[in-house]
Parts: structure tokens; C-alpha cells; sequence
């Protein structure tokens, strides 16, 4: 087998080598996925690992569904949201003066249901009049630096992890680095999943020796901790309904403005990874199967989670970034991930082992993974060719990436009583479609002039 070609089919591999790739993509995605409801428990609302391990599985089976089992696209938990559910957290006044935790996350789901049925509304419009009307509104000047923002907004936090215990970190990094440069057959393909097991093989040694890391506080600290794991049961249920009051989803008008509006950020994000993706497998999934089928799909998939108490979903640059370094194209192994993520969901003890994994190897891989996804926005506008010595794309371009490093806590708002915060990446997407649109010399006309062998060609200026 020739490793510098792409692999399409991963049949050709084998089932217990499609079992592993299909692993390293679960690994890839758990960390983050995990991270989201994990962060919301920190503002006080009971958002559960369980509940949203097994959304994130079956929002991905299901957006493989909608775009005809041709996008190898991951949906995890969405960071877009977590300004909205602490928003939600610290909302006191009216009807959620004094209410329960359990309850406020009942609304903040709500807002999320309807969130994604946006998605759903941008769907019908493209549907009705045509992608490439749409698409004029988001050539690569715009999608380009959005994508390489999506890379760099995620970067601080891999700084942060990684700072935790550096030396395992650069290990994690290493790792990946000499499977994907030296690696031959599987090593080649599998860097993410080495860069895991390895430093946490090391990390267990080290952490047995006495070894410790640097907590957020910045306090010493145990390399591992597995207290959560002993107290985890092997096998339970998610918690769809048992933490909450009632019902799961709850609807209100204060809820649905605080997170409904985050959806404008996470669109564009959706229509970013779907140009990211496309360049990296080099087939242009916006028209076939349709930007109108990813949105469909990822929607609700958002809907769903939030009907029974989990977060939004997105599509995962983490899984993007897999892509790119095993150049394994095939569906079907990101598939088998949703079904591990599915069939972990059912395992408290499973969910705390895995994340007994030092944040510091969780940095490492981020290091190399947000890297990556960035790299992938450079190489959209290449590839496209975009003019940048046109002052018109070069203003877009600089505005976009300015906004979206600039408004680093983004920019919030009263409405009645609650405040919507929009995001920094949301921000940057306003402003460079809205300049696209008014600014003078526009000649992007998509899916143009589509030369065989220029990955994931969206046009021609």
C-alpha cells in the first residue's frame, strides 16, 4: 500500500485496522466532547458526559444519513454555546429567580432546540434559491480566514493544557510527529491514537513515581487522578430525564434569545468545517451532497440533544485535523466512532477512565490538531487563489481575522432582561460577509473553472 495516497475505501485495510482508525477518530473528538458538559458543570448547571457522548454518536449517524453517507464529518459538543449556558447559569431575575440548576438547563436546552431549527431555515433557503446564490455571500475570502480562526481561537486552550505538564505535552507532540513523518503502514495513519495511548503509558509510570502537574489554580497536583473512577459504576444509563425536574427540553422567550442567536456563529463555523473538509479530502461536499443536506443534518442533530438534555453538536476541526495527518477518507471509519461514542455512553466507568487523561496530553494533540485546521484555511485561499493583492480581499481578510482575534470575550447585549453575547467567531462572520457583500469588485463566482486534482476547488476568481 502506497501511504502518501489517500484511502477512500478503508475496506481495503481491513476490519481490525478500520477498528482502530475509527478508535483514534473517538479519541480525537472524546477530550473536547467531554470538556463541553464538564465546563457547564463548573457554572452550576448538571449537564451530563453520558448524555452528551451518546448525542454526539447519534448526531453523527444521523448527519451521515442526511449527506448520503458521503462526508466523513465527526458531531461533538459545541463550544459556541458555553457563553449561553453560563449566561443561563446566572440568570435571576423573573421566572428563574431562585429556580433550580436542573430546571435553568431544562430552558437553556429549549433555546438550543430552536437554535438548531435555524439551521433547518438556512437549509430551506439555500434549497429554494440555489447554493451559488448563497455561496457568492461566502467565497474563500471569507471562509478562508474563518477557517484559520477556528484553528487559532482554539489554540489558547491547547497552550493551557499543555502548560500543565509540558514535558508530556512536547511527548504527545513528538509522538505524532515521528509516526506521521518516519511511521510506515499502520503507524503512518494511526498518529492521533499514539499520541495518546504512548504518553499515557508514560504518564501512568510517572504518576506511580510521584509525578505532578500544575492545576488551573496553580497548585501541584497528582499527574492522574482516578478518584472519579472508582466511584463510576460499569454500566448506567444516561441521565435524560433522572437529574432533571419533569420534562427535558423547557421553552421561553428569555432562554431561546440567550442561545438561538449563537447559532449565527455556529453556521458559519458548520459552512467553515464543510470548505475545511472538502479541502482536505479534495471533493466539493457544499455541492454534493449539499451545503442544504450538512445543515439539515447538523441541525437536528442540535435539536435532537437538546430535546433530552445534551448540547449542541458541531462539526469537530479535531476530526478534521485526523483527516488530514492519516489521509483515511473513508466515512465509514468516522462512523464506527459515533458507534463507540454511543456504546461508551452507556459506561460511567468508561467515561472517567478515559478522562483520567492528563490535560497535558489533551494539549499536545490540540497543539498539532488546531494547528492543522488553521494550516487548512491558508490552504483554501491558496488553492482557491485568492488575489491579495486586491485591496478589496485583503480589507475582508484583515477585518475578519482581526474581529475574530480582537473580541476575545466577543460582545454582549441586553434584550429585556437577558444578555446574548455574541462570539468573537460570530462577530468575524458578520463582518466579512457583511463586506463581501458591500464592497465594490466582487468577481467570485462559486463552483467555476473546477481544474481536476485541486482539492476541494469552491471557485475561481
Amino acid at each position: 500500500m502506497n501511504t502518501n495516497e489517500p484511502i477512500r475505501d478503508a475496506r481495503q485495510l481491513g476490519l481490525p485496522k478500520m477498528l482502530i482508525l475509527g478508535l483514534q477518530h473517538m479519541f480525537a473528538m472524546f477530550g473536547a466532547t467531554v470538556l463541553v458538559p464538564i465546563l457547564v458543570q463548573s457554572y452550576g448547571l448538571p449537564l451530563s458526559i453520558q448524555t452528551t457522548l451518546f448525542f454526539a454518536g447519534i448526531g453523527t449517524l444521523f448527519f451521515h444519513v442526511c449527506t448520503k453517507l458521503k462526508v466523513p464529518a465527526f458531531l461533538g459538543s459545541s463550544f459556541a454555546y458555553l457563553g449561553g449556558f453560563q449566561a443561563m447559569a446566572k440568570l435571576d431575575a423573573g421566572r428563574y429567580a431562585a429556580m433550580e440548576a436542573g430546571e435553568k438547563l431544562q430552558y437553556a436546552c429549549g433555546g438550543i432546540v430552536v437554535a438548531g431549527l435555524l439551521y433547518v431555515v438556512l437549509a430551506a433557503v439555500i434549497k429554494a434559491v440555489g447554493v451559488k446564490k448563497v455561496m457568492r455571500f461566502l467565497p474563500p475570502v471569507v471562509t478562508g480566514p474563518m477557517i484559520i480562526l477556528i484553528g487559532l481561537s482554539l489554540a489558547p486552550s491547547a497552550v493551557t493544557n499543555a502548560s500543565s505538564c509540558w514535558w508530556l505535552a512536547i511527548l504527545s507532540i513528538a509522538v505524532i510527529v515521528v509516526a506521521n513523518i518516519w511511521g510506515r503502514g499502520m503507524i503512518k495513519i494511526i498518529p492521533i491514537l499514539l499520541g495518546v495511548v504512548i504518553p499515557y503509558l508514560v504518564a501512568l509510570a510517572a504518576n506511580a513515581m510521584g509525578a505532578t502537574a500544575v492545576n488551573a489554580a496553580g497548585e501541584l497536583v497528582p499527574l492522574m487522578d482516578f478518584s472519579a473512577v472508582t466511584k463510576a459504576q460499569l454500566l448506567g444509563f444516561q441521565p435524560f430525564v433522572t437529574e432533571f425536574s419533569g420534562s427535558v427540553a423547557k421553552f421561553d422567550l428569555t432562554a431561546i434569545l440567550v442561545m438561538a442567536p449563537i447559532a449565527i456563529a455556529a453556521m458559519m463555523e458548520h459552512i467553515g468545517d464543510m470548505s475545511a473538509i472538502s479541502a482536505t479530502v479534495g471533493e466539493n461536499f457544499i455541492e454534493n451532497p449539499g451545503l442544504h443536506r450538512t445543515l439539515i443534518g447538523d441541525g437536528i442533530a442540535t435539536s435532537l440533544a437538546g430535546l433530552f438534555g445534551g448540547p449542541a453538536n458541531t462539526t469537530y476541526g479535531e476530526n478534521t485535523g485526523v483527516l488530514v495527518l492519516s489521509r483515511v477518507y473513508d466515512p465509514k471509519v468516522v462512523r464506527l466512532a459515533a458507534l463507540y461514542a454511543v456504546v461508551l455512553s452507556f459506561s460511567p466507568a468508561f467515561a472517567a477512565l478515559v478522562n483520567s487523561i492528563p490535560t497535558a496530553i489533551i494539549g499536545g494533540v490540540s497543539f498539532i490538531l488546531y494547528g492543522m485546521i488553521s494550516a487548512i484555511g491558508v490552504r483554501n485561499v491558496v488553492e482557491n487563489r485568492v488575489d491579495f493583492t486586491n485591496s478589496r480581499n485583503l480589507i475582508i481578510a484583515a477585518v475578519i481575522l482581526v474581529c475574530g482575534l480582537g473580541f476575545s470575550g466577543g460582545i454582549t447585549f441586553a434584550v429585556g432582561e437577558a444578555h446574548i453575547t455574541l462570539t468573537a467567531l460570530a462577530i468575524a462572520a458578520i463582518a466579512g460577509i457583511a463586506l463581501n457583500a458591500v464592497l465594490p469588485g466582487k468577481d467570485y463566482e462559486f463552483g467555476t473553472d473546477v481544474t481536476e486534482g485541486r482539492s476541494a476547488d469552491m471557485g475561481r476568481y
